[in-house]
């Protein structure tokens, strides 16, 4: 009997191992991912700054057109 609860807290001890490497690997898993969406977060809004600046130049050309007219 005491080999069989032995052997019972060996698997039990091998799966909570388990368990825990797949709950770090999902961990490292999400913060790569988290990161890899901040990047591309902080890239669109650099593109977006960018298109308004733009437009707001191409407002003042056309504002400046229009008052030659």
């Amino acid at each position: 009997m005491d080999k069989n609860i032995g052997e019972q807290l060996n698997k039990a001890y091998e799966a909570y191992r388990q368990a825990c490497m797949d709950r770090d690997h999902a961990v490292k898993e999400l913060q790569q991912k988290t990161e890899n969406y901040m990047q591309q977060i902080r890239e669109q809004q650099e593109k977006i700054e960018l298109q308004n600046s733009i437009i707001a130049e191409l407002n003042s050309q056309l504002a400046a057109l229009n008052a030659n007219r």
